[in-house]
């Protein structure tokens, strides 16, 4: 795909706008993120951000609810919003020709939504009963007890959807609120990719964006999580036949120098991550992981879960403990190896095996104009567009010798969480325990 440089600007209210021409096909793809997800949330208040993300699909007095699906529908286009950890985004991509309906919404929803007191209520519904659906999944039950277990301080305690108790008693005041507070130009980012010409984009974003008024620098709200200093364990408990271990490291942030080596670490032992979350992963069956585990029988499946955040998250390692065998037996295998991986060095081959699929990987999630805008922001999201620009160049400059010195660091069974997922049966009977 040929693509120009990225053009950088930033309004006198401090929306920042990035642009890049692509000029293969005639789509445009526009993104507006916010700087806002569950790390800006505390107690009382946790999913408000997804809330609000919610909200803004319910109308304001310009384009009426449901008005936007049919007139983007039927120019041939598609929208979607996400929230996550640090941040929220929404994103259309349109015929070229019709990007102007894209950036009228976009800068609509930036003040004029209305959070009617009867869409607030539906939508308490529906997000109570979307956090419900996730209940019904083992994996999201075990994965938000390790989450909460490894976070005693840090606003990444608790999951993006939040917790029911905040979900049933939070107001519409408190959302318009949180909604007035973080919905700022000074607080935003559009990321344009596509065919278009960048001085002609740029006066049509300052004729539309240009007008609205900064806001105070947001309260970030977030607190330093202090050191584990021994591993902890948690056990949950719910319907099924299958058990799950996870373990959960804590890991560098986005812009530590020990990032890079991690993704490395991570491509070697369970297959890379994908940071894309529009893009599939690919298959980790020559992972080491997947070799000790799913080969031996005595796992289902394995997979790794690497993120790129602002502050330090979690690495997280779950596998799906066959019939037959225990989660006790899993977690020996599976520290066995990443002992290995904190002793020995990798081989060549194994090095560049784990880098090719890592740049693979990157490389299929870069692909499409929708692909380039969501990078352009994201990666400003935790670092800057450099971070993006730059990273096969840092996945490249990473040794064998980083590797193993991050995996000493970060896998330390004083830095983890280990939680066993264990199936009372269709007859609520016992399944497997750990130690048999």
């Amino acid at each position: 795909m040929s693509a120009g440089r990225v053009r950088r600007a930033k309004l006198r209210n401090g929306l920042l706008v990035l642009l890049k021409e692509i000029h293969a096909a005639p789509l445009i793809s526009l993104w507006a993120w916010y700087r806002v997800g569950s790390r800006n949330e505390r107690a009382g208040q946790t999913g408000i951000s997804h809330w609000v993300e919610h909200m803004q699909f319910k109308g304001s007095a310009a384009f009426p609810a449901g008005s936007l699906d049919r007139a983007v529908s039927r120019e041939g286009g598609v929208w979607n919003a996400m929230t996550w950890l640090d941040w929220t985004a929404y994103y259309e991509t349109l015929p070229a020709d019709r990007i102007d309906l894209g950036l009228r919404l976009e800068a609509d929803r930036m003040t004029g939504s209305i959070f009617a007191p009867k869409e607030v209520a539906s939508e308490r519904t529906v997000i109570i009963s979307e956090r419900q659906g996730h209940e019904n999944e083992p994996t999201f039950r075990l994965s938000e007890e390790v989450q909460a277990a490894a976070f005693r301080v840090h606003s990444y305690h608790h999951e993006v959807v939040g917790d029911v108790a905040d979900l049933s008693s939070m107001t519409r005041d408190d959302l318009y609120g949180h909604y007035r507070d973080f919905y700022v130009p000074n607080n935003a980012l559009l990321a344009v990719a596509g065919d278009f010409q960048s001085r002609a984009m740029l006066d049509r974003i300052r004729r539309l964006f240009g007008g609205i008024s900064a806001g105070p620098a947001p309260n970030r709200g977030t607190r330093p999580e202090p050191a584990q200093r021994g591993e902890r364990r948690v056990t949950v408990e719910g319907p099924g036949e299958t058990a799950y271990v996870e373990a959960a490291y804590h890991a560098p942030a986005a812009t530590d120098p020990d990032f890079f080596p991690m993704v490395v670490l991570d491509s070697v032992l369970a297959g890379p991550s994908n940071f894309n979350m529009f893009t599939g992963g690919i298959s980790n069956k020559t992972s080491r992981l997947y070799r000790a585990l799913v080969e031996t029988e005595l796992a289902a499946g394995v997979s790794g879960s690497l993120a790129a955040t602002i502050d330090p998250y979690l690495y997280s390692i779950t596998a799906t403990v066959r019939n037959g065998k225990t989660p006790d037996q899993v977690l020996a295998a599976l520290d066995a190896e990443l002992k290995r991986a904190a002793e020995e060095s990798l081989r060549r081959e194994e090095m560049e095996r784990a880098m090719k699929q890592a740049r693979a990987i990157f490389a299929y999630g870069s692909e499409t104009v929708t692909n380039q805008a969501f990078w352009m922001g994201y990666a400003e999201m935790f670092s800057s567009i450099d971070w993006f620009d730059n990273y096969l160049s840092s996945l490249a400059a990473v040794t064998a010798d980083d590797v193993r010195r991050v995996a000493h660091k970060v896998l330390a069974k004083r830095n983890r969480t280990v939680g066993f997922y264990l199936p009372s049966g269709a007859d609520g009977g016992s399944g497997p325990h750990p130690g048999g």
